[in-house]
């Protein structure tokens, strides 16, 4: 069964929502946002303070049980 190369690590809101998406290749994280009341969503890199992406370190064994114990 093939991994899957984006995960949902994080998800708020119902009718405005937020979610963080990881690419489980590199660890560079996204940012997804939508809202119904503008009928548009976005998807961005999501930086640190100083403006570099985060990345999630990926283990190779298990990365998808990685992410989701260490983000939930």
């Amino acid at each position: 069964m093939a991994k899957d190369r984006f995960v949902e690590v994080y998800s708020q809101g119902v009718a405005n929502v937020e979610k963080i998406i990881v690419d489980t290749q590199t660890g560079v994280n996204y940012i997804l946002a939508s809202s119904t009341q503008t009928v548009g969503c976005g998807m961005s890199v999501l930086v640190d303070a100083n403006g570099k992406p985060i990345v999630t370190p990926m283990n190779t064994k298990s990365s998808k049980t990685n992410l989701y114990s260490d983000r939930r």
